[in-house]
């Protein structure tokens, strides 16, 4: 599985990855130059992210899209 995370400065980076390495969750940093995705996905997921600061999106709490999903942990 990938996710791909932007923080949105030095402070939100540390504290993810002190929470990763907390967790003992295996991880991989890319740059992005040597990103996974590709520059049309890369663009996606930054117009998403303004979108999301815009307010012009939606969010939803894990309780409510295992909900929503109907799935049985």
């Amino acid at each position: 599985m990938t996710i791909v995370v932007n923080p949105h400065n030095q402070q939100e980076e540390s504290a993810l990855l002190a929470f990763l390495d907390q967790m003992k969750y295996d991880y991989v940093r890319e740059d992005k130059e040597n990103s996974l995705l590709s520059t049309a996905q890369q663009e996606e997921v930054l117009n998403r992210d303004k979108e999301f600061e815009a307010g012009e999106t939606e969010t939803y709490s894990l309780d409510e899209i295992i909900a929503h999903f109907n799935i049985k942990e």
